[in-house]
């Protein structure tokens, strides 16, 4: 199921097991023009790494790692230790706790510079994450395709995330359901994803 049209957020995008809500472009686009630069810019940015069958893997895309204190996040076996919060990032998650009603103490961002880096089927289901937390994530730049895949029906729902949108999962999504960023070759410029979440000490 495609899902190309702009939502109502409190419309649940998933048939079942997971509730994703998705509340299109938040951002005015001069406003979302200008954090898409700081980001591209002034973030730490640096290639990601991942230990796949004992072999370190070092990713195109780059990530970084920001939050309120200095928490260990581990995934892909790899642990990463996070940045203090910018002001402007400060900004960014306070807006968007208004707008979800949910608060976050962490962000992985993602650096992805152009279609032909995407991510696999993978849930966000790291033990330092808060158990059905919401996971808040916002896109600048490059429009791209999003997918979910349920875990015990193989059924998949689609939509394109634009430039200064948000998405929200939480409640059992992470259990039920994968997603993945697929790769494409009509994507030529930068995207700049922040996933705010809640670790749990």
């Amino acid at each position: 199921m495609d899902l190309f049209t702009q939502f109502d957020e409190k419309n649940n995008l998933l048939p079942e097991g997971g509730e994703v809500n998705y509340y299109g472009s938040v951002f005015p686009r001069k406003e979302a023009d200008s954090l898409y630069d700081y980001l591209l810019n002034e973030i730490e940015w640096k290639n990601d790494q991942a230990i796949i069958f004992g072999k370190k893997i070092t990713t195109k895309r780059k990530v970084a790692w920001y939050a309120e204190e200095a928490f260990e996040y581990s995934y892909s076996n790899i642990t990463k230790v996070a940045l203090k919060f910018t002001d402007e990032l400060l900004k960014i998650k306070s807006f968007v706790e208004s707008k979800t009603n949910e608060t976050y103490n962490s962000c992985l961002l993602n650096l992805y510079h152009d279609g032909s880096e995407g991510m696999a089927w993978h849930s966000d289901g790291e033990k330092d994450l808060k158990k059905n937390g919401a996971i808040a994530s916002v896109t600048f730049g490059a429009e791209r395709k999003f997918a979910f895949k349920n875990k015990r029906t193989k059924e998949v729902v689609s939509l394109v995330l634009q430039h200064g949108s948000l998405l929200v999962m939480k409640g059992e999504t992470q259990t039920n359901w994968l997603h993945r960023l697929p790769p494409t070759k009509k994507i030529h410029r930068p995207r700049i994803n922040l996933t705010f979440r809640t670790i749990v000490s």
